[in-house]
């Protein structure tokens, strides 16, 4: 059916349970095959991204350490040992089809902090752009509150809506949403689709504490009202069996989530309505044009800087009247914006002593206010 045929950027999140058996350890077989799937995502020209768990139950089979609960200590040296392991088994898995692995370390601080989400986004975009397959995981070795809560699907969510993919993909224990936990009650009917995540969707993932809440579909549903507000389309599909993603390719059984827009445009309202801004840039007629057909602001257009801001703060966007023409994520403190305002990028590094961005604000971390009837400036369009 090609189910995923319409779909670009596609992040895939798999738990530990479907990767390590806690006897035999690592399901190696069951690995090679999802490999196999991205083999065939790429061969299909899509991005694929992994946010993987594994690292904590792998580790304990590394350092032998008891079944059971761990204390918290235990847990982030099992994170520590098993990161490696885990690593190596992506690298080597995605080696059989010529595909490179990157490895990423995050904690939903690094997708909530302006500054680390930035730094974070370009390492992954640099990454796709090179033909390399990040591999995403929390950095259980210092994230307790990722440890304490399994918030690995929000994590997924959250690389998911950093990256602009048009869809997430959890791969499960169980092929979908139920309108109540079916452990539960016998007669939960399977839910196929989900237009919007409502009150009464949330309530049919069961309550905290429940097994198929908390790490369980109770995290896979706020997953999704992450992800669709983004712009991405999200699937809970059965993640045991072989080749899980060519089998959803294929139409298999899934609980699909419709995403509100498209990505990038929930984004830049989230810039352009959402932040408060810490500083201005004030333009020259030259890099507002630049600006209107779809361009990255550089420092040679701009005339004037301030306030007081950090890399990654939200800053106001100034013609030369000095009406606000829109908003963007600044790539620069403002000392150093300050310093490089009207020179050449070429000179960043001389002037500053390293070679920063080319951008003092990228086209994707830019949104701008219409400016006639017709509508032909809407940010959104700023590609």
């Amino acid at each position: 059916m090609n189910r995923l045929a319409p779909f670009k950027r596609i992040v895939i999140k798999i738990g530990s349970a479907l990767l390590v058996d806690p006897t035999l350890g690592l399901k190696r077989d069951w690995l090679e095959s999802v490999a196999a799937d991205i083999a065939m995502l790429r061969a299909a020209d899509r991005e694929v991204l992994v946010v993987s768990s594994g690292a904590i139950a792998l580790g304990r089979g590394v350092l032998g350490l008891r079944r059971g609960a761990l204390r918290l200590e235990e847990s982030q040296a099992a994170a520590a040992c098993g990161q490696i392991e885990l690593a190596r088994a992506w690298s080597a898995s995605l080696a059989q089809h010529a595909l490179s692995a990157g490895q990423v370390l995050l904690t939903l601080g690094d997708t909530e902090n302006r500054r680390r989400y930035l730094n974070a986004r370009a390492t992954i975009s640099t990454l796709l752009k090179l033909g390399a397959v990040p591999v995403i995981n929390e950095n259980d070795t210092v994230a307790t509150n990722e440890i304490r809560y399994g918030d690995n699907d929000r994590l997924a969510a959250r690389v998911a809506t950093m990256t602009d993919a048009d869809l997430l993909i959890l791969l499960s224990d169980i092929d979908g949403l139920y309108t109540a936990p079916p452990t539960d009650n016998p007669q939960a009917q399977f839910v196929a689709h989900v237009a919007a995540v409502t009150p009464e969707i949330e309530a049919m993932a069961g309550a905290a504490g429940s097994e198929l809440s908390r790490g369980g579909m109770r995290t896979k549903v706020e997953a999704g009202r992450i992800a669709t507000a983004a712009g991405a389309a999200m699937a809970i599909t059965d993640g045991k069996r072989p080749n899980p993603v060519s089998a959803l390719d294929a139409g298999g059984r899934a609980t699909w989530f419709a995403a509100s827009g498209k990505p990038g445009t929930a984004r830049r309202k989230w810039i352009a309505g959402q932040l408060a801004t810490t500083g201005t840039l004030t333009l020259d007629e030259g890099a507002v044009r630049a600006l209107r057909s779809g361009k990255s602001l550089l420092p040679a257009g701009v005339r004037g800087v301030s306030g007081v801001f950090s890399r990654g703060d939200a800053v106001a966007i100034l013609g030369p009247d000095g009406a606000e023409i829109g908003r963007g994520l600044i790539a620069y403190d403002a000392a150093e914006a300050a310093e490089i305002a009207g020179c050449k990028s070429e000179r960043i590094g001389e002037i500053l002593g390293y070679e920063g961005r080319a951008e003092m604000v990228h086209r994707d971390d830019l949104v701008l206010r219409e400016t006639g009837p017709a509508g032909a400036n809407r940010g959104e369009q700023v590609e």
